[in-house]
């Protein structure tokens, strides 16, 4: 598969050096880059190679620097956002020198101008990518996406229907800090954001994962990674269990929840004060992940599978250019080869 590459003259080259020198003037900058998507593995891949001693990645994952999309409104983060290039270099201030130093935020291959803004800053950027049949990777996405308090549209088939009139602003949650996340068929054009990526780095450079490998063969996936980082492969190393799909048991006690945790509201904003006080920081996520999991949470059911199949059928073109692409059969694997495209 070939690469498009960008024109270049050597003054461009000249300015991208400058740039890069004077990131690394300021800090260490990270040589590899897990991109997306989200509930295809990143997560687990992200925590196995954490635990690589010749890696080092950051404790806070999902530092969104590079994909401005997800800046339209504050995020309620605890451990905040970078909002400068010094403030995002802080982040691998830790860094052994002969360490390879990464980052995971599952969003960027998402993001229209994540590719381009980490080329400026990192031109030899190793990228990873992974991707999932489109149904499952959908309602897996908008169960997270009710889980985070990005959506609050439960159910998905007219979750997707709004996504007109989202586009247009109107049906947008009140208090959703990604928006433009909520364009549900935008995380699907999976040739599209490959393209925005190799058309940034030499295809070398891209590693594309596919989601069944990964849960198929954990540690095998994870060697062929830590050979495409170009660190030692033969380590003993522990591939953690995904993050579990869950959904809201109810959108009101979730609402209640989710408002104490970030402190939005006057009352809200007292009430976490005083926790915040009275509880050490460890203490009181654990308590609000054991909360959130029995009481908020609960076990997503079966899937709704004509939904499922009309979406087999509106992305199987996605599919069939995707296989061709990466030059490998996902229609098969993923079961679309009995899907009549509409």
């Amino acid at each position: 598969m070939s690469s498009p590459q960008r024109p270049s003259s050597g003054r461009a080259a000249l300015a991208v050096r400058r740039r890069l020198d004077d990131a690394a003037a300021r800090g260490r900058v990270p040589d590899f880059f897990i991109v997306g998507h989200p509930k295809c593995g990143t997560t687990a891949l992200y925590e196995a190679l954490r635990g690589h001693p010749g890696i080092y990645m950051p404790e806070g994952k999902e530092p969104w620097f590079f994909a401005p999309e997800l800046h339209v409104r504050t995020p309620p983060r605890p451990e905040r956002t970078p909002r400068t290039l010094a403030e995002y270099l802080s982040l691998f201030a830790a860094a052994e020198p002969e360490q390879t130093v990464g980052e995971a935020t599952a969003h960027y291959l998402w993001s229209q101008t994540a590719a381009a803004r980490i080329a400026e800053v990192q031109p030899a950027a190793r990228i990873i990518a992974i991707l999932r049949e489109p149904a499952s990777f959908l309602r897996s996405l908008h169960l997270q996406f009710l889980q985070s308090y990005v959506e609050i549209e439960g159910d998905l088939r007219k979750a997707l229907a709004l996504e007109d009139e989202r586009r247009c602003g109107r049906h947008i949650p009140r208090h959703t800090y990604w928006p433009h996340a909520l364009l549900y068929s935008e995380h699907v054009r999976y040739v599209e954001q490959l393209r925005r990526f190799h058309a940034e780095f030499p295809a070398e450079n891209v590693l594309v994962l596919i989601y069944d490998d990964f849960r198929a063969d954990n540690e095998g996936t994870l060697r062929a990674v830590l050979r495409f980082l170009e660190v030692d492969h033969t380590v003993e190393v522990v591939v953690p269990r995904a993050n579990p799909t869950v959904r809201p048991r109810s959108q009101r006690m979730h609402g209640l929840v989710h408002a104490v945790s970030v402190g939005t509201g006057p009352g809200s904003r007292a009430i976490k004060g005083t926790v915040k006080a009275l509880t050490p920081r460890q203490l009181r996520r654990r308590a609000l992940d054991v909360t959130q999991r029995r009481v908020v949470f609960a076990d997503p059911g079966p899937a709704d599978e004509e939904l499922m199949s009309e979406l087999r059928v509106r992305h199987k073109r996605e599919v069939v250019a995707l296989s061709e692409y990466l030059g490998r059969d996902l229609v098969t694997l993923w079961g679309y080869d009995s899907v009549t495209s509409s």
